[in-house]
């Protein structure tokens, strides 16, 4: 048997295959042939590109929607039963229903198995759901899937799901649960051990269970791997902890600061996030040589026009390496969503199935000020985070600045600068489309640069590209300001 497993591309989607579809791969039997299809890395034609297959497994979320209904449309016009599972889905069965033979809610690894027999003996049920599996136990990802080398160069591993924090824009509890599921710390190590040097970890927060964290930090430094992840402010406020992470090898850390005013960020029940504190966290990463990628989400209730100045001259302030910003979005099934539409301010409550989403939002009426100046004001702080004046401003080196401070920092903010100007100042969502994604290309070049420092257990000879790339999670919402669904 044939299976097409298919990760779909949006204007936001990273340069990383697909953790959750390399899981599935590696529970397919043997006998079945797995064909990988990454849309971002190679755009799908919906009449070139479809092939003669018996089985097609979709793995959507709400900015790639609209986009996995149509090659979903297009195969189960050709007669080939269709799998639609991620996070989108789980939100909003009913709906994928409409354009699948099945649909997976909840995660997929348990079910995953039963699908396929059920498939093989011709009896298909439209829905899948179960509990939540234990991450114990579980195969690696088929990182043979992944070839190209347009991914960015960290090979991807995940060592927990779930969040006990209640924030009222996130999806991620809403998706993968309240109570935090761990792989045993044996499991993740032997997999680091077989990759090489560098590493992303795709945990929404990498320090949110100190003992679990703990362990695996302290056992991970001897293998000297270079890593970067995400991370919660209530973490890295303890000096102990980021002793600890920086003795590991991390060098980077996104953080979610989300917004710089208490009052926002009670009202939207980020309750770990002290705005009084952000100054003395980020003193504490610059001088153990951590970089940060801050993330802000602008249009909660409370924001008014001048917001927008007031973050940038934040982040400009607390010389952060790099910065995203990002529109608050009500994703389907959070919290935000019910709200929002309960007060009649959603002004389209079904925004994903449009093409451009940048373009088309926000999808609701803020409170302070309009949608436009909402949309104007979040343009501006890009341009403005990323001028060359604030760029410079904000590059700082010390006696322990990591190589992605040292020689990535302007390449990185460059690039990033690019990106403002092509994509959210250009309207082109796709910009990078067709050519190698830019910040892939500066991260590549800093690579081969300190290939001889970062060469380590599994690379490959000089000159070859030693490091095969895996994709942040089964719900792949690496890096990003609000986890969208």
């Amino acid at each position: 048997m044939q299976i097409e497993l298919i990760a779909t591309a949006s204007e936001d989607s990273a340069y990383l295959p697909r953790l959750g579809l390399g899981i599935l791969a590696a529970l397919t039997p043997k006998t079945d042939e797995v064909i990988y299809t990454d849309d971002l890395v190679d755009p799908f034609d919906l009449e070139r590109d479809l092939k003669d297959v018996d089985l097609v497994g979709i793995s959507v979320d709400s900015k790639t929607a609209n986009r996995s209904y149509a090659i979903a449309r297009a195969y189960r016009n050709r007669g080939v039963k269709v799998v639609l599972g991620g996070i989108h889905p789980t939100a909003l069965p009913e709906e994928a229903s409409k354009f699948a033979d099945a649909v997976v809610v909840s995660e997929a690894e348990d079910l995953w198995p039963e699908l396929l027999n059920d498939f093989r003996r011709g009896e298909l049920k439209p829905l899948y759901r179960g509990p939540l599996p234990s991450l114990a136990g579980r195969p690696h990802a088929r990182r043979d899937l992944f070839r190209s080398k347009k991914y960015i160069p960290f090979q991807v591993v995940q060592t927990m799901r779930g969040c006990p924090y209640p924030c009222e824009f996130c999806s991620v509890s809403t998706a993968n649960g309240t109570t935090m599921r761990f792989r045993p710390a044996d499991d993740v190590l032997n997999e680091l051990e077989s990759l090489g040097k560098l590493v992303m970890f795709a945990d929404d927060n990498v320090m949110i269970h100190r003992k679990y964290s703990g362990e695996l930090f302290r056992r991970m430094a001897p293998l000297e791997k270079h890593w970067i992840g995400q991370c919660s402010l209530a973490a890295v406020k303890r000096i102990e902890n980021v002793k600890l992470m920086a003795e590991s090898g991390c060098k980077a850390l996104f953080i979610g600061f989300e917004s710089i005013s208490d009052a926002t960020l009670r009202a939207a029940g980020k309750l770990q996030n002290r705005p009084s504190e952000y100054q003395e966290v980020m003193d504490m990463l610059h001088e153990h040589g951590i970089s940060t990628w801050g993330s802000f989400v602008f249009g909660f209730d409370d924001d008014d026009p001048e917001v927008f100045e007031r973050t940038v001259e934040f982040g400009i302030r607390m010389k952060l390496t790099m910065a995203l910003f990002a529109m608050l979005t009500p994703y389907p099934g959070t919290r935000l969503y019910k709200r929002l539409r309960a007060e009649g301010r959603l002004t389209d409550e079904r925004w994903w199935l449009g093409k451009n989403h940048d373009q088309g939002s926000p999808y609701f009426v803020p409170k302070q000020m309009t949608r436009e100046a909402l949309h104007e004001g979040w343009q501006r702080a890009w341009q403005r985070f990323y001028a060359p004046s604030a760029i410079l401003s904000r590059w700082t080196v010390r006696s322990r600045s990591s190589w992605i401070q040292t020689l990535g920092y302007l390449p990185l903010n460059v690039m990033q600068n690019r990106l403002v100007k092509h994509k959210i100042m250009g309207k082109r969502p796709r910009f990078r489309s067709g050519d190698l994604d830019p910040m892939t290309g500066a991260i590549d070049a800093l690579v081969r640069a300190v290939e001889p420092e970062l060469r380590g257990p599994g690379s490959a000879k000089p000159g070859t590209r030693s490091l095969p790339m895996v994709p942040p999670q089964a719900e792949d919402g690496v890096l990003r300001a609000q986890r969208r669904g």
